[in-house]
């Protein structure tokens, strides 16, 4: 069968730099191909050098050929007809590549408009049938509606459908599940398949995540530093990998702390019958607002010293449960108590929490270097923090006194988060709340933060709320898990026993959803 893509012996190098060398891939009609490496590897740069979307000063030496196009040879006039029309890409964040401005069906409308000299109402006909292909049917989702208006899974739905539109012999899906929850991941990882199948088209599917692409790619290439370290079929690899990298990435995948029983019988939070309502619109313009309850009669404990799982698709009230606890948000009903103390009637209560955020660079002043990012905590408390506070924290995640002097820019990914840690850590609080903390993280990078919270929790006898739709990570680090579903806890226990024996039917689903490697040892 003739290959849809060919890539071979391509070298990339930006302003004398080498990227990617030697890189060779081909992708057949109806096949997935699996592109797995960490930040940095080349991947993502492997897909932009196909659709020549390369940063100024990018040199390119060896084969790239698409539906019979010569891509590196090809003249601008020839690439912009490429694409869409011949290859079709799906980002990672849906809300960044969609226009706000605009709604769902002149959106997938454009790019049919684009390529082809069709009408204004053609195009929106040819942009509903390909959004109901989508999963996505106009009684339910009609045109008119924007995308701020649409869920996280129903924005990538729209994404995938602006790349298909034209029906492309060839579709890229850059890391396009990485910000969803377990299952609106296993229902897009689901329709990309179906798509290839009834198209015929090819699917170049990049991800950090070797899980991911088990169950859903046909073959499997491993990437680090620029190049292709290993390539086999996605059934066999496991079995037959070779290469050291490929090893870790596995054993990073499967990594589980060794984390012990160091909690106490003492209660240190406790969440009692918490209700958070939020108002609706006015049907009419005399009538009574609705109420919309995002968390409903919630109660819990943890323990100091525990760490305690909270897992539930978007929109079931996580976050604002977590707001509540933290005093950012006021309660309607229900109180959170930690240490005794009453969160929304004491200060001093809201000094013994603290919070590490999904986004380590966002949740970051990039004007502001380092020592002073740390000690942003001590401000609520009136004083500035002493350069020796600033260095035990950056020494006890890792780092050295000395990154103090730094900018956040000049950090890695988990280097930020370990800053983002030691903020959390230098006001000595009780308990820290993570919230999506290691969600986008490259798998050993992830391994490496779940150990050092672990050791932190040992020596410092740190209590942990970790928030989270990832259950690989929950599964390795908590001691117990709750569920959370609609506002509701709807099911609680020890983590071994809930994975083991869900009682719930949504927990079930959650469970079931999660992507997983199979059971291997794994000598890295």
């Amino acid at each position: 069968m003739m290959s849809i893509l060919r890539i071979q012996d391509l070298n990339l190098s930006i302003n004398g730099t080498s990227i990617l060398e030697a890189v060779s891939i081909e992708i057949s009609p109806g096949q997935v191909c699996g592109i797995i490496g960490e930040s940095g590897s080349g991947k993502s740069l492997t897909a932009f050098s196909v659709m020549q979307l390369l940063p100024d000063g990018a040199t390119s030496r060896g084969t790239i050929e698409l539906d019979g196009l010569n891509v590196l040879d090809a003249d601008e006039a020839s690439l912009c007809a490429m694409r869409g029309k011949s290859v079709g890409m799906v980002f990672q964040e849906p809300m960044t590549a969609l226009n706000p401005l605009q709604t769902i069906g002149q959106q997938v409308a454009e790019t049919i408009r684009i390529h082809e000299r069709v009408t204004k109402s053609e195009a929106l006909k040819r942009a509903a049938e390909t959004l109901e292909r989508c999963e996505l049917p106009q009684d339910k989702f009609p045109l008119t509606r924007y995308p701020h208006e649409l869920s996280g899974g129903q924005r990538q739905r729209v994404v995938i459908a602006m790349a298909i539109a034209l029906r492309p012999k060839l579709l890229i899906a850059d890391e396009p599940t990485t910000a969803l929850d377990v299952t609106t991941q296993a229902e897009i990882l689901v329709l990309l398949k179906q798509l290839v199948k009834k198209d015929g088209m090819g699917l170049m599917l990049i991800t950090h995540d070797l899980a991911v692409v088990t169950d859903i790619a046909d073959t499997i290439v491993i990437m680090n530093k620029g190049k292709v370290v290993e390539r086999g079929m996605a059934k066999t690899l496991f079995q037959t990998m070779q290469h050291p990298y490929t090893k870790a990435l596995f054993a990073a995948s499967a990594h589980r702390p060794e984390r012990g029983t160091t909690h106490e019988d003492n209660v240190l939070l406790s969440v009692q019958n918490a209700i958070r309502d939020y108002p609706l619109p006015r049907k009419t313009p005399f009538g009574k607002p609705g109420v919309f309850r995002a968390v409903d009669q919630v109660s819990f404990q943890i323990k100091r010293g525990e760490c305690l799982g909270l897992v539930g698709e978007s929109g079931c009230g996580k976050s604002t449960l977590t707001r509540a606890i933290l005093g950012l948000e006021d309660l309607q009903g229900g109180e959170v108590l930690i240490a005794g103390e009453s969160v929304h009637h004491s200060a001093e209560a809201r000094r013994k929490m603290q919070v590490v955020f999904q986004d380590p660079y966002g949740s970051f002043n990039p004007r502001h270097k380092v020592g002073r990012l740390i000690a942003e905590p001590f401000f609520s408390l009136g004083r500035k923090a002493m350069p020796d506070e600033i260095a035990e924290a950056l020494v006890s995640v890792g780092l050295t006194a000395a990154d103090q002097f730094k900018f956040i820019h000049e950090f890695s990914g988990g280097q930020r988060q370990r800053i983002a840690i030691a903020r959390a850590l230098i006001v000595k609080p009780e308990l820290i709340i993570l919230d999506e903390a290691v969600s986008a993280l490259d798998v050993s990078v992830r391994a490496q933060i779940l150990d050092l919270l672990t050791e932190i929790s040992k020596s410092l006898g740190l209590t942990y709320l970790f928030i989270t739709h990832d259950l690989t990570v929950v599964k390795a680090i908590a001691d117990r898990v709750m569920v959370m579903k609609s506002g509701q806890i709807i099911e609680e226990g020890v983590t071994a026993n809930v994975f083991a024996a869900p009682q719930q039917d949504y927990t079930r689903k959650l469970i079931a959803s999660a992507p997983h490697l199979p059971e291997l040892e794994v000598v890295p």
